[in-house]
Order: structure tokens, then sequence, then C-alpha cells
């Protein structure tokens, strides 16, 4: 995803896409149920996961403290000095570079007189809830001679403290200190207190706060309701870490995946290539700390039964940036951590990356099996580095699938090329992006309909439908918007011979912290929503089945006529029939869906439907107005006969004899 793409956004004529017809009579759609056309792979629909809109730090990694190991440019960002009462003493932060260049500061407060210290801001506050316990820790040390003891409290806006503890550090070494205290009040914009009291001068690292109710209850895990949302997503795969952060805006800001594993306090913070990409976004106090990082990822991939599917940097930048290069020749080093990479996923314990997997607490291999080779890139640079990858990793794990770059835009001079030269070397996987507007959607519903069949299979690898343009606060996750995408969505089922895999992006942004929109999962600091996109991506990925069967309307695919799109596959392991199918007009739809191929239907069934008469409906922190409604339904004589309703996507499943 990028900027440069909010060039290209077709906009004109959104609206009167959705075909305005009038009430017709009932058309009739015949499937033949005995006649599979495609087999859908179990990573059909998954999740494209990347560190934009606040979406690991202050967003689904639970850390509450911001700059909790004053790494960030101004070392002190995130934290206020001040006193309590008649309080005296100073701060200092203090460079050890030489000694620990991965966590080169800490700082050392000295406390002269009563009670002095630091309050942390949060990321846009800290979302407390009342009963909740917090988990406190800091790498503390004390000075010769001092006794300084901490005091922690978190503070509602008033100051009024809803949760304190205290801690007496009582090494002159660097050691660990932790201590869980109660909240008394729900709070969203809470802040922290870390008080010294008695005189002396103590050396402070690290200082972190968690809920101690996290995703599996993890200590110093992930922000359970916003994985839960994952959760619900059923995905196919989990694509990490990006996207853009994947290449860097220059190669020192690249991700490096070595990084962001072991100990927290040796994971080397580096500012968030998307803190000031957007002049109408700046957000200068955006870093990575990894706390997220490769081992999370793929243990987060494994909890959500997604398979894992991380992209790595291919010795390029961003090239909407500094396109800065590795030459050639001292490409080594990236071709190692991939390589690196897939030892440390599937290697066995007495191999070095397997190994210290094992030794992370994951002595069973994560399975992988694909792999990305860059993000974004285009053009022969990217093709002559793609090679050496490929054959690197091809002829030490044969058996990985890799998934490439076509590309930023769905057509093009860039598109044409990587799309024809990657498929004269016969790769695996092709990573196709569009954010278009909804009209765009809607006419390319017949995109694969014509592609080559023993080519490589298509990975639609970040979409999403544009109301207005991208990055905009005017552009919102609205129903047109999300029924764009569910038409769509038939197209990549119908040819799910040739699309693998399909996923929404980005996935995750902060009401307060955001750079781009449209966005998948929306949050604050202690409520989360669903959009109406997120409805259409779970529907397709609850609902995807196994096997592809043909759904058609006067011997035609359902691909628009009189506003309607559709597409049908068998579930296997349910013996169900699943139904897609999308009314885009403003008008009731009367369809009787007949089924052939099979001895019967069973006589009851259900729809899941998403509507709403006004296509410019969006869901909020405050409630749904666009989400799935159930019901049963009844068949008869292999016939399935609703009124569909106007603006609507629905999706009927009915028992096979």
């Amino acid at each position: 995803m990028n900027n440069r793409l909010l060039l290209l956004l077709a906009l004109a004529g959104s609206t009167t896409a959705f075909g305005q017809v009038k009430q017709a009579k009932t058309k009739v759609y015949v499937i033949k149920a005995d006649s599979i056309k495609a087999h859908v792979q179990p990573t059909m629909y998954g999740i494209f996961f990347e560190d934009i809109n606040m979406a690991a730090d202050g967003g689904v990694y639970a850390e509450l403290v911001k700059n909790r190991s004053f790494e960030f440019g101004d070392n002190l960002m995130g934290w206020t000095v001040h006193q309590q009462n008649v309080g005296k003493g100073t701060v200092k932060v203090i460079d050890r570079t030489t000694e620990r260049p991965e966590n080169p500061h800490f700082i050392t407060l000295d406390v002269t007189e009563g009670t002095y210290g630091l309050t942390n801001e949060g990321f846009r506050g800290m979302g407390i809830k009342q009963g909740e316990n917090y988990s406190f820790s800091v790498l503390a040390r004390q000075h010769a001679s001092s006794k300084v003891k901490l005091l922690v409290e978190l503070v509602d806006t008033k100051g009024t403290v809803i949760g304190h503890a205290e801690l007496n550090p009582d090494d002159t070494n660097w050691k660990r200190y932790n201590v869980k205290f109660k909240a008394t009040a729900t709070v969203e914009k809470a802040s922290l207190n870390v008080w010294g009291k008695h005189t002396g001068s103590i050396d402070l690292d690290m200082i972190s706060l968690f809920p101690e109710h996290t995703w599996r209850n993890r200590p110093g895990g992930l922000r359970a309701d916003l994985v839960q949302k994952l959760y619900d997503l059923k995905p196919g795969f989990l694509r990490f870490p990006g996207g853009c952060i994947v290449e860097g805006r220059d190669l020192t800001n690249r991700y490096q995946w070595k990084k962001s594993i072991g100990d927290i306090d040796k994971r080397e913070n580096i500012i968030n290539r998307w803190n000031t990409e957007f002049k109408h976004r700046l957000t200068t106090d955006y870093y990575q700390t990894f706390g997220l990082g490769f081992m999370e990822y793929f243990m987060t991939a494994e909890d959500i039964g997604a398979d894992p599917l991380p992209i790595l940097n291919c010795g390029m930048a961003c090239q909407f940036n500094t396109g800065q290069l590795v030459p050639m020749d001292q490409l080594d080093p990236y071709l190692q951590d991939a390589l690196d990479l897939i030892e440390f996923a599937n290697g066995s314990t007495d191999t070095k990356w397997g190994k210290l997997r094992a030794d992370l607490g994951h002595p069973k291999p994560f399975n992988l099996k694909l792999m990305g080779v860059g993000n974004e890139q285009w053009g022969e640079q990217y093709i002559e580095r793609w090679k050496v990858f490929e054959k690197a990793i091809k002829s030490k794990y044969p058996y990985m699938k890799l998934v490439s770059s076509v590309g930023p835009d769905p057509d093009g001079s860039k598109f044409d090329f990587l799309n024809a030269t990657l498929r004269g070397f016969h790769a695996d996987i092709l990573d196709e992006h569009y954010y278009r507007a909804p009209k765009w959607f809607l006419d390319n519903v017949k995109r694969y309909d014509n592609y080559d069949r023993k080519g490589p299979k298509i990975f639609a690898g970040e979409y999403a439908a544009q109301s207005v343009n991208g990055g905009s606060p005017d552009n919102k996750n609205n129903w047109q918007c999300a029924m764009s995408e569910a038409a769509f969505m038939t197209g990549l089922e119908r040819n799910a011979d040739v699309v693998n895999m399909a996923s929404y992006a980005p996935l995750f942004a902060h009401v307060e912290g955001w750079q781009w929109t449209p966005d998948l999962i929306w949050f604050d600091n202690l409520r989360s929503y669903g959009t109406p996109n997120y409805y259409v991506q779970q529907q397709y990925s609850v609902n995807k089945g196994t096997d592809v069967v043909p759904i058609t309307l006067n011997n035609e695919t359902v691909t628009g006529q009189d506003g309607a799109f559709a597409s049908a596959v068998l579930d296997g392991r349910t013996h169900e029939l699943v139904i897609k199918f999308i009314n885009t007009a403003k008008t009731a739809h009367q369809a009787s869906f007949v089924v052939k191929g099979t001895k019967g239907l069973k006589p009851a069934g259900t729809v899941t439907t998403l509507q709403s008469d006004n296509l410019d409906a969006i869901n909020s922190l405050t409630g749904d107005t666009v989400s799935p409604k159930k019901q049963s339904i009844a068949t008869a004589n292999n016939t399935i006969k609703l009124n569909l309703k106007p603006y609507s996507f629905s999706v009927i499943r009915v028992k096979l004899n």
C-alpha cells in the first residue's frame, strides 16, 4: 500500500454503479451440485497485518507504556518529569551506546527531597478497566548506599489514583522487578506515575505495564479483544509484518526479523516508517518496539488456526521513498535471513535456529510453507534480486512456495512487465494489489475468468474499496464499499483454481492514531468494532466451503445482471451447499435457486444477511449499523425461493441429502 495510489483512484460513477433497476419477475438461478469446477484452498481468505495506524504498539500489543526504554528520538517522549507535593530531584538520560547498542539509553532518577518522578501518557492515554489486575515491571539498579523506593500509580484525567503499588529495588546490579495491582475504575485515558521516594539515585529502564488478561493470558502479550476479532475471522493465513514496513523508507529502517525475537530489552527500537509519511497525519511519536515480533506473529498465527506467511526484504527499500538498493554482490546477509527464518520456523531442535525456537518456548515446528520475497517492488532491479532469492530458497527448501510482487497496481506498465516476466519464470504465487473505487470492484468481477489455469496462482494480497481518496478522513468503511468487495469476491471464489489467497488491507486502525483509511477493524483504548467490510470478510471465510460449483442465470455466470452477483460452493465437511448472493440494486430481488445434480435438499436451511438501505452506513464504537442477521429458510423440490433485499449480501446454507 502506498500514497501514490491516491492518484490512481477512479471514483467517478461509484454510486450509479449499483444498478438502479425496476422490480423484475423471479429470476431462476441454476446450480449444478455435481459439477465441481475448482477446489477452494484452506488459505483462500486470510489476514494482512501491518504496523500502520498504531496496529502494534498502542494497538494489538498490549503494552500500555509509550517509550518504555527511552529510545524514541526524544528520549523522554511520552514522559513528563515532575514532583509530588514538595519533592525535588532530577531525571537524566544516560547513553550507553558502546555497551548496549541495541538498547543504548536508560534514565537515572535522583531524589533529593520528598517524592519525585515521571508520568507516562501512554498511547493516546491508557485504557484501564475496573477490577482488572495490572502487571508493572521495571529494570532497576540502585546506586551505592541508595535505597530509593518506587511508588507506582495509575491516575485518571483529574489525577485521582485508581490503582497503586510499591517496589523496593535492592540490588546495585540490573534486575527486573515486578508487582501487580488492581484498578478501581474504568478510564479510557489514564496515565502512569512512577515516583521515587527517599533520598538517593536509581537507574531505570524498560518501565512496563500490561493488563493481566491478555490473549490466552500470556504475560506481556496481545490485546485480547483485538485478537479475538482475528480469531472470529477463521482466517486461512496471517501475512506479516507488512506491507511497506518490510521495505522501510531506507534499508536501515527495514524490518529485520532477527532483531524482533528473544529478550524484550534486546529488541532494537526503530522509528515507524509511517510516522511522517502522510503530511495530513503526522504521528511523530510512532515507533516500533518489536514487542510484537516474529515469535509472537508465528504463535498468533498458530493460535487463530492460520498458516504463517512472513514477507522478507529482498535488498530493496520502498521505491516510493528512497528506493535504496543493496548491490547484487552484497545480498548474502538478506538471503541468509530468509534461509535462517525457514530453519527457525521448521528446523529440528538440533539446528541453530530450531534450537532457538525451542528455547523461546516452542519446540514444535511452525510448519512454514509460504514466504514472500519483497513487498511491493517492481522493475528489473526486483527481478534480478528475485531470481537470486528464488534459487537460494528453492535449492535448500524446494517445498517452499514463494509469493512474488507484481507491483502496487492491478494494471499498467509495472504490472504488465512483472506479470509477464514472473510467469515466464514459473513463479509460484503472484501478489496483486488494488485500492480502487467501488465501481472498479464491480467492473472487475470477471478479472480472473480468463487467467491461465496452468500459470502461477494469485494472491489478492491487498485490496479495499475507497469511498474517496485513500487516507482522507472522509474515506469511510461504508456499506457501498463493503458490498462492492463482496461482489468482487464472488469472482475470486468462482476462480479458486487460480486465486488461492486473498486479504483485505489494512487490518487495524486506532481512532485517534490512524494514517490510512479505510481499515478493517477500528479501536480505541478500551473498545473495538468490526466494519461492514470486516463482516463481509468474515462471511466469506467462515463459509468458504471446499469445492466450487457453477451458478448460472440463463446459462451465464452471475456477474452483475440486474445488479446481481453470485458464487456457489459445496462444503464437503458438512455436506452443505453454500450460495453467496449480492444484490446491488435499490429494489428487492426475487430469486429461485434450482439445485441440480443432487438427490435432494434438506427441507430447512439458513440465510445470513448483511444489508442496509443506506449505502453510506458505517459501524462505530457505539454500535453496528451493518452486521450479520441469520434466519431459517425452507426448501421444496430442490428449490430455494427467496426475496433478497435491496443492497444486500446473503449467504445461504442448505444441507444436501
